[in-house]
């Protein structure tokens, strides 16, 4: 006859301290940032599970929220995002190319990383001109006790990031002249030493620097052109570091400190189609957009300067040859490129000519048929992938020259906006402390992606 032992006190003791340790090894990182921490879409943290238990990952909390398409970030224990309160529309109802004039307001919100419970919000008035008008696009930018916001009809903000008191505020149209573009302002201002970079457009200037702390302007660079809707990254290049501005017309290469535009590279994108982020990896540079193809180009070792690769085009956005991407940011991974295409479908291409391996719409896509402008977003863990789709699917993926190997799926929220007739879903996640957060038009959630 067998029979249980009641628990030792001293065993129970021991296993709390290596509990403990073991937690404690797991390296807990924020994403303060648009596509995190370091900018390039990697997320580093310890800890993470390798696949899904049954049922998809636990939820830690919901949240009701309002529209929009702007992404969480996650810093010092709080959430940030954007919303617009009351909003009546979801997607382009008006179609694509229309814009649509709506009254309303705009609002920031700062949640609770641990319980969801929102902590202190910030209304301002805002009525909308463009098309999409469901709400806010840019992600916040996290800056040690700051938080910088930018609304879709350009209300930059500075706020206290504990109380939302806001210490100074611009607003694109105002003070640069810029008209809203069709889409509304979607480029994240990005922090830079004590610089704010901001991509604006203007009739004088596209790109300005501020001064992070009092809003004032520092410099002023490129020609007045349309901005586009790409988010600047900064990067070490040819001896000098260097701010990677892509806009409607080029791509070019700046001083931080000055605006001093050290190279520029023509790359015009139909209908100011620069949505995606640059993407470097070693001395390559990789472009992609939706109408226009792919272009690679090769920055130099020793001084500041770029020169082309390679630039593939399709016939069409229809008919495309290499990668024609839209939101998502592809990713260069050991001399291949992997992102979604312009109708959805998952490609891997062989970096140094471009060539196309292989694609997949079963990641991307519920009925494996291509669809006009279907969104996912890529982030990279170790040695597999994260891809959150427009259906609100998160998939854990593996990618190789040789193909695409699904690992794991699981449904988060639900699609609530609306690309011609089909429900989609398109707001980048967020991946912090072992979970990741996800939000749509009705709430913001964050699921535990824990190993267990």
């Amino acid at each position: 006859m067998s029979r249980t032992l009641p628990p030792s006190p001293v065993g129970a003791f021991v296993f709390l301290l290596l509990t403990a340790a073991l937690t404690s090894t797991a390296r807990a990182v924020d994403w303060p940032h648009w596509h995190g921490p370091q900018r390039d879409s990697v997320w580093r943290e310890t800890g993470v599970l390798a696949a899904f238990p049954p049922g998809g990952p636990p939820v830690r909390w919901r949240t009701p929220i309002a529209a929009g398409y702007s992404s969480p970030v996650v810093a010092g224990g709080r959430v940030f995002l954007l919303d617009r309160p009351r909003s009546q529309t979801r997607g382009n109802t008006g179609g694509a190319l229309k814009r649509m004039a709506e009254p309303g307001v705009e609002r920031i919100v700062c949640l609770d990383e641990r319980t969801g419970s929102i902590l202190w919000t910030h209304e301002y008035d805002c009525p909308y001109d463009l098309s999409y008008p469901s709400g806010p696009r840019a992600a916040p930018e996290v800056d040690g006790d700051r938080v910088y916001t930018l609304g879709a009809e350009g209300h930059l903000h500075c706020l206290e990031a504990a109380t939302g008191r806001v210490l100074w505020s611009r607003h694109y149209p105002r003070d640069f002249a810029a008209r809203t573009p069709l889409w509304g302002f979607a480029s994240a201002p990005v922090v830079e030493g004590d610089l704010l970079l901001c991509l604006t457009g203007g009739d004088a200037h596209t790109l300005h620097a501020l001064d992070k702390r009092t809003g004032e302007i520092r410099w002023r660079a490129l020609p007045p052109r349309e901005p586009g809707y790409s988010t600047p990254v900064v990067v070490e290049a040819g001896g000098t570091r260097q701010v990677l501005a892509w806009d409607a017309e080029a791509i070019s290469g700046l001083r931080p400190a000055t605006g001093e535009v050290l190279w520029s590279v023509p790359f015009k994108t139909k209908l100011a189609h620069a949505i995606g982020s640059p993407r470097l990896a070693g001395d390559l540079l990789l472009l992609s957009t939706f109408f226009d193809g792919s272009k690679l180009l090769r920055l130099a070792a020793d001084r500041p300067e770029a020169t082309e690769v390679w630039s593939i085009r399709g016939p069409s956005e229809t008919r495309t040859e290499g990668l024609h991407s839209l939101m998502g940011t592809p990713f260069i991974a050991d001399g291949h490129i992997y992102g979604v295409c312009a109708f959805g479908q998952l490609r891997g291409l062989r970096l140094e000519t471009g060539e196309r391996l292989w694609e997949t719409l079963a990641p991307t896509t519920a009925n494996g048929k291509p669809a006009r402008h279907v969104t996912a977003f890529l982030v990279r863990h170790e040695d597999r992938y994260f891809l959150y789709n427009e259906l609100g699917q998160l998939l854990i993926l593996r990618l190789t020259p040789a193909g695409c190997e699904e690992l794991g799926r699981a449904q988060l929220v639900k699609p609530t906006n609306r690309a011609g007739v089909r429900e989609v879903h398109w707001s980048h996640p967020a991946f912090a402390n072992r979970a990741v957060l996800v939000r749509n038009d009705e709430e913001i959630a964050a699921f535990d992606l824990t190993a267990r």
